[in-house]
C-alpha cells in the first residue's frame, strides 16, 4: 500500500471543486425569467441583476434568516414567506414594492396595526441594528431574492421544519 501525501491546498482545492458539485444554482446561473419578480400589484414586473440577487440572498441571510430560514416564519409556522401567505396578507405582500414597504414599516397580517416595535424593519431600527444601513437598493434586493425563492427552491421555500 503506498500512503500518498497530500498537501493542504489539495485537500482546500478538492473541497471547493466538491461544493461546486453540490451546491445550489448560483445567481449567476439563474436565467432572466427565474430573475424576474413582480415589481408592484399592477402586474409590472423587473429583471433582477445576479448582482441584486446575489446582494439580497447575502441581506436576507445576515438580517432576516435567524426567524425566516428557508422562508419560514418562526413566530407564527402559518404564515411564511411562500407566494401563498404572501398574496393573502392585507395588503397583499407579494411584490417588490409591497416587500420593501413591510420592511419599512411592518403590519400585521391583517393590516390593521404595525408591528415594527415586534418586527426588524427601517421604522425600527434602534430596536434591530442589522437595519440600520439598510438602503433602498438593499431592501429591494431582498425583496427580490424572496420573491425568486420559490422558483429555485419551490418544495423547499417556505416548507418548515421538515426542510429546515
Amino acid at each position: 500500500m503506498v500512503i500518498k501525501k497530500v498537501g493542504f491546498s489539495s485537500i482546500l482545492i478538492s473541497l471547493f471543486l466538491v461544493t461546486l458539485l453540490v451546491s445550489p444554482v448560483f445567481s449567476t446561473e439563474l436565467d432572466e425569467a427565474t430573475r424576474t419578480v413582480t415589481l408592484d400589484s399592477s402586474g409590472k414586473t423587473i429583471i433582477l441583476t445576479p448582482e441584486q440577487v446575489k446582494r439580497g440572498k447575502r441581506l436576507f441571510n445576515n438580517s432576516c434568516a435567524q426567524c425566516h430560514n428557508g422562508g419560514i416564519t418562526k413566530t407564527n409556522p402559518n404564515v411564511g414567506l411562500e407566494l401563498e401567505s404572501l398574496s393573502l396578507a392585507t395588503p397583499a405582500r407579494d411584490s417588490v414594492i409591497s416587500l420593501v414597504d413591510y420592511m419599512k414599516e411592518p403590519t400585521s397580517y391583517d393590516g390593521l396595526y404595525s408591528i415594527a416595535e415586534l418586527h426588524p424593519s427601517i421604522r425600527s431600527a434602534e430596536i434591530f441594528p442589522k437595519m440600520r444601513n439598510l438602503t433602498d437598493e438593499d431592501l429591494l434586493s431582498v425583496a427580490g431574492y424572496i420573491l425568486l425563492q420559490p422558483r429555485v427552491s419551490p418544495e423547499k421555500w417556505g416548507g418548515g421544519k421538515i426542510y429546515y
